[in-house]
């Protein structure tokens, strides 16, 4: 394993224990060209109530503003969830070279696991994938986000239910 790859996910990672203590899904992104971090984010949905403030695309939107360019061609993005195909239709679109993810989502990660949009040569674009990468510090952070979430709900509902709590 590529050590670099490490210590960019565990960038990622920070991001993603930002969106954590927001209340978000703890999902994280960041953007590195030449050995550098030129953009970072983390999941904002809930913040901004927008279905695509994913970390991916506000990375994206990032890291254009930050080169000014829309075509992030020599890049890599480092997220801690398999890409969704909205963010992997805006890393096709950015030209993202590199794709390095954590935690592979089968429900709807597009890099690999339940499709793969990425290295689809139907596109005019295909980025390179490494997946599992950290993948166990990666997949904690969500498991443990949503175990706790059932929990509060479960003891919201509980306390709901209990007259002398009311």
């Amino acid at each position: 394993m590529d050590l670099r790859h490490e210590h960019f996910m565990n960038e990622a990672i920070i991001e993603a224990k930002k969106a954590e203590a927001m209340g978000e899904v703890p999902i994280g992104a960041v953007i590195v060209i030449d050995d550098e971090i030129i953009a970072r984010a983390h999941n904002l949905r809930e913040t901004h109530q927008l279905a695509t403030a994913h970390a991916e695309i506000l990375a994206i939107d990032a890291a254009c503003k930050r080169l000014g360019t829309w075509r992030l061609e020599h890049t890599t993005l480092y997220v801690t969830l398999e890409p969704c195909p909205m963010c992997a239709g805006a890393i096709i679109q950015s030209r993202v070279e590199k794709v390095v993810f954590g935690a592979s989502d089968p429900k709807g990660g597009c890099a690999g696991t339940f499709m793969n949009l990425l290295s689809d040569e139907r596109f005019n674009h295909q980025s390179e994938v490494i997946s599992g990468v950290l993948e166990k510090e990666c997949g904690q952070l969500l498991s443990d986000f949503f175990q706790n979430l059932r929990k509060k709900k479960k003891e919201l509902k509980l306390d709901k239910g209990n007259p002398n709590l009311q």
